[in-house]
């Protein structure tokens, strides 16, 4: 005699039971009519508790309720026919919130009519948790190299980090401060890249390696014959940046005629290619950078003052190296393994007496200088570890070794009548005095206040 014929039909609870991911069955007025056991222990409510409930008990905010009726009058799923994998949060019976993906379908009859939905549900909350832990851990540790490439741990970089985050999630225009060679370029990239533009072009102009006629062709193109050597039509730097982040680094360079164009594309985005008077729609997120003072240049009428506002929305500041000395023994260790890894040579760190010299160095350049320091050094040291005859002279120094002091006295009669002669020396302009004591205009502010140092009416 033949074997019965497996009736799926017969074991359908016997299956959705066995199923570990979440499975509801709602009818269409919404409310529950079947769950699983795995829905019972991700909702933290008991089959008992949800049946014959209504499913905004849920509190899913992937849902789109009406609850004007049935059907497509209850919720949208209705309407859309099936959702996939919906990343979701609902709330669990203890009142916490859990992470899930949803998938749904619409159950209809042998007329086509909507009778119901079924929905199945995956939680990816403990997935969450470790994907930030990763990153966290990425993060304390250089395992991905740093920030978007920013290596740096002290507190003065954590705060520029978490800047970063919160400016990337908006498309305020940025100006980006700070000595040459801090790494305002690699700050620019971490905005991008953290911000919803993140897929679209990155385009960097530098505006002091162009002369003016060059310069506005680069931002924003020219049509054929419009000057000579003009063979044909060529967009310029906004266009190509169409969607995505243009980075005009030196912007106090740029000079006055094209300060005027740059005005027109922030307040109409909108540019026009030399030699032509049509306009061309562009959609880019601005950021600017500078080691200049722009205050000062405002004041002096080389800088315009309306296109300093627009650029200066949301200024970042880039310590140098010498506000931050903690970082240089990771970014030494962080160049080392570069350098290693391109030319194969087996240096394993620095030598002691050679990390106290890089240490106590001033680093004029900033991180610039000393990785120029470090390709130095790998130069000479033909393996194992880096000594101080192998460093730049000037590094090594008695002068140069010497470990520099707070630039303010700490008596504080004496640190006001310092803090006085800094402002005065700069004609009393904040941002000029934050770059001579390697602080934050931020903290010069602040240590006015604490001083009660007022600029002379």
């Amino acid at each position: 005699m033949a074997d019965k014929a497996l009736q799926v039909g017969n074991y359908w609870k016997i299956i959705i039971d066995i199923v570990t991911d979440g499975l509801i069955i709602i009818d269409k007025s919404g409310k529950i009519i079947a769950v699983n056991p795995a829905a019972e222990k991700m909702t933290g409510y008991s089959e008992e508790e949800l049946i014959n409930q209504d499913c905004r008990i849920l509190n899913c905010d992937g849902c789109t309720i009406y609850g004007n009726g049935s059907g497509k009058n209850w919720c949208r799923l209705f309407e859309r026919g099936q959702v996939r994998e919906k990343m979701c949060q609902f709330t669990h019976k203890d009142r916490r919130s859990v992470q899930l993906l949803k998938s749904g379908i619409v159950l209809r009859d042998e007329n086509g009519e909507p009778v119901g939905v079924v929905e199945t549900l995956t939680d990816i909350s403990q997935m969450i948790r470790q994907q930030q832990e990763i990153q966290n851990l990425r993060q304390t540790y250089l395992l991905d190299e740093g920030y978007h490439g920013i290596i740096g741990k002290s507190p003065v970089m954590q705060g520029l980090f978490e800047l970063i985050e919160n400016v990337a999630q908006t498309d305020a225009p940025v100006m980006i401060m700070g000595e040459s060679g801090t790494g305002k370029e690699l700050v620019a990239r971490a905005i991008h890249e953290t911000g919803a533009r993140k897929d679209k072009p990155f385009v960097q102009v530098n505006c002091a390696a162009l002369n003016e006629n060059i310069l506005e062709s680069e931002l924003f193109g020219h049509v054929k014959g419009a000057f000579t050597g003009a063979s044909k039509n060529r967009i310029g730097r906004f266009e190509a940046a169409h969607e995505g982040t243009i980075f005009l680094d030196e912007i106090g360079d740029v000079p006055p005629s094209t300060q005027v164009r740059l005005l027109r594309v922030l307040e109409e985005k909108k540019i026009e290619r030399v030699g032509d008077h049509q306009s061309v729609p562009v959609d880019v997120r601005i950021i600017t950078a500078t080691n200049k003072d722009l205050e000062a240049l405002v004041e002096r009428g080389v800088f315009r003052e309306d296109l300093y506002f627009r650029i200066n929305v949301f200024p970042l500041h880039c310590p140098p190296l010498s506000s931050r000395r903690e970082d240089v023994p990771i970014i030494i260790r962080h160049l080392i393994r570069q350098n290693a890894r391109v030319c194969g040579k087996k240096i394993t760190g620095v030598s002691p007496e050679a990390m106290d010299s890089l240490i106590s160095y001033r680093w004029p350049g900033n991180v610039r200088e000393l990785r120029n320091a470090i390709d130095y050094a790998f130069v000479l040291c033909p393996e194992g570890t880096i000594g101080i005859d192998h460093l730049p002279v000037k590094m090594t120094s008695g002068k140069a070794g010497s470990k520099i002091q707070d630039s303010l006295p700490q008596n504080s009669a004496d640190e006001r009548e310092s803090m006085i002669q800094v402002l005065r020396n700069v004609g009393w302009n904040q941002s000029a005095a934050a770059g001579k004591l390697g602080v934050s205009r931020v903290t010069v502010w602040k240590r006015m206040k604490k001083l009660n140092i007022r600029r002379p009416g």
